[in-house]
């Protein structure tokens, strides 16, 4: 591994804590990381309290091995920051078992040999009474997953990177990254720094910094809506649950113990030009598609919502991210367009972003993940 090495990390959200932590644990590596609000704040797509941690895969079996490595990292880093970031109540993968996602979930909990039960309808209501079904659905009960505290997994991983030695610039927005052929310069709106590599990790902010991701990278507004359960309904003590067909949401039962966090999948959030508070306002028109959902298949929940937030997400068409160095520049590597579905092997990618910076061999297989791309700094 080469030693000596300054690496910047423009943005400490959901990966690029990850990256800052592994980098700080290497020795002859200067890690600085740049955040230009403080980090777990709410703009980003670490934002909303919880995420869903899950072993099977419905979007591609050959993500399991890096859900895998980043499972063994989740319980490295409860152990290193000495905080429950993770409560693995399980997680219930609802829909028509023609459902290709269903498929797609059950090749890879069979391939893989993972943790779980196959229920039919009927055993759907009665181990799970407190969600509708439909006529044939079946369900697909991941016993390896649960809910993630990422604010809390985003900031403790930070303080963690410090500790170890990491640079951590708060509220420091970087303006532009400049090539100068032995390295690059990081220009923020404190003045310009020289490193020998940098990781962006900006989520939906990548554009701002990489104008060639445009046609890529669209940013886009989820909502999450917390409900309170019905008078003797316990489903906040309850697995999380997705639900594919006929509309695609999930559900996460609340820390507070008393509801339910209820989400959309991406074809119903908004698309931005990029993150400003304008487009934080939410309107009744927006809830529309929750009290649906709720009246169909969440009769446990109480219809009316007891809180509302939105933040930002960077997505890809095919949901598939970008991990590796940019078009025609080495020194520069792209972590982008997680679509939704970053938070739970976050650890892993954090791992393979900082052996990409450093020009080691990723530790997991991501060859299935290039694609061409025309970003160039």
């Amino acid at each position: 591994m080469t030693t000596h090495v300054r690496v910047a990390v423009i943005g400490l959200g959901t990966m690029g804590s990850q990256v800052l932590k592994t980098l700080a644990e290497q020795e002859g590596v200067t890690a600085v990381g740049f955040e230009q609000y403080t980090p777990g704040h709410d703009q980003g797509a670490g934002a909303g309290e919880s995420r869903i941690f899950r072993s099977a895969q419905f979007e591609d079996p050959r993500y399991v091995p890096l859900l895998k490595r980043a499972d063994q990292l989740w319980t490295q880093l409860e152990e290193q920051t000495g905080r429950e970031l993770r409560i693995m109540s399980g997680c219930l993968l609802m829909g028509p078992p023609s459902h290709q996602h269903i498929k797609n979930a059950l090749a890879s909990v069979t391939e893989y040999g993972l943790d779980y039960d196959l229920l039919d309808e009927e055993q759907i209501r009665s181990r799970f009474p407190q969600f509708g079904m439909d006529s044939g659905d079946l369900a697909i009960f991941d016993r390896r997953a649960g809910m993630i505290r990422p604010e809390l997994t985003i900031l403790s991983t930070v303080l963690l990177a410090e500790r170890l030695g990491a640079e951590v610039r708060r509220n420091t927005r970087v303006l532009d990254i400049v090539d100068t052929g032995a390295g690059v310069t990081v220009v923020t709106d404190e003045g310009p720094v020289e490193f020998d590599r940098v990781v962006v990790a900006a989520g939906p902010w990548v554009n701002r910094l990489l104008p060639g991701l445009q046609g890529s990278v669209s940013v886009r507004r989820p909502i999450s809506v917390w409900y309170a359960t019905r008078p003797g309904t316990e489903l906040p003590s309850g697995p999380a649950f997705i639900r594919l067909d006929p509309r695609h949401f999930y559900g996460v039962p609340s820390p507070d113990g008393i509801s339910v966090k209820v989400g959309l999948s991406v074809v119903d959030h908004l698309v931005v030009d990029e993150p400003n508070d304008r487009d934080r306002q939410i309107s009744l028109e927006d809830l529309a598609p929750f009290n649906e959902i709720l009246e169909s298949y969440l009769p446990a929940l109480q219809p009316d919502p007891i809180r509302v937030t939105t933040y930002f997400e960077g997505y890809m068409q095919d949901a598939r991210p970008i991990i590796q160095p940019a078009p025609g520049n080495e020194n520069v590597i792209l972590l982008a367009g997680f679509s939704g579905h970053g938070f739970k092997i976050a650890p892993a990618v954090g791992e393979i972003g900082a052996a990409l910076a450093l020009k080691a061999s990723s530790p997991v297989d991501i060859d299935f993940l290039h694609r061409e791309i025309a970003a160039t700094v």
